[in-house]
């Protein structure tokens, strides 16, 4: 492919020197794109971007890499070189990581089983609009903008609730499963649920998230 002087110029990071390989063939075949170069982690782009003549306009910026990853480059290139549009590309689909990355100053984040037509349209509109906001990136930020409390109760059910209320007293679990007409063994295993749900130990953290969340008061 010829390199027309009005294309607009990637950098691929990817320690996956195959993947960023047969990835710099498909961009160089969409029209209005060329790659630059790519390189194997952070430190390796600085090294290549003190060398190269021509900063890239777009970086297509894997995570989990050696030496400096994703994180650490996305925060040096949004320090550094904030004009240069980072979009990740990862096989990391977890809502924290996605947030990271964002945070840090990306302008997107791509899974890397995107189709082919969804990369250049992403790397299109991060040109026209300086962004890209996938479905994925859409509802982990919103769900980011949710409060906490309602976040977390959102998942408990109306028996839940009664029952964690209770909990908070100083009522024996076998006093409670009178209270709530339910047999022991079901009260059992509401404080199990809750148990994994809010990611505690015992009943002293079921007051502490009852607290927090205004589900009892003092």
């Amino acid at each position: 492919m010829t390199n027309n002087p009005t294309d607009h110029t990637i950098a691929i990071v990817d320690d996956h020197l195959l993947f960023a390989g047969s990835l710099e063939k498909l961009i160089d075949t969409f029209s209005g794109f060329k790659v630059l170069y790519h390189a194997k982690n952070g430190f390796d782009l600085q090294q290549q971007m003190k060398a190269a003549k021509t900063l890239p306009e777009i970086i297509l910026l894997d995570i989990n890499m050696p030496v400096m990853d994703g994180f650490e480059t996305v925060q040096w290139l949004t320090n550094t070189h904030p004009e240069i549009k980072v979009l990740a590309l990862s096989m990391e689909d977890d809502e924290l990581t996605i947030l990271k990355m964002l945070r840090g100053g990306a302008k997107g984040y791509l899974l890397k089983d995107i189709h082919p037509d969804k990369l250049q349209e992403a790397l299109t509109e991060v040109i026209t609009k300086g962004y890209y906001h996938s479905e994925k990136v859409a509802t982990t930020l919103l769900h980011s903008l949710q409060p906490e409390q309602q976040k977390n109760q959102l998942v408990l059910k109306e028996n839940e609730i009664t029952f964690l209320q209770l909990a908070c007293s100083e009522m024996t679990y076998k006093e409670i499963a009178g209270v709530m007409n339910l047999s022991p063994k079901t009260i059992d295993g509401y404080r199990q649920e809750l148990f994994n749900k809010l990611n505690i130990k015992n009943r002293v953290g079921l007051v502490i998230y009852a607290l927090k969340n205004n589900i009892i008061s003092i």
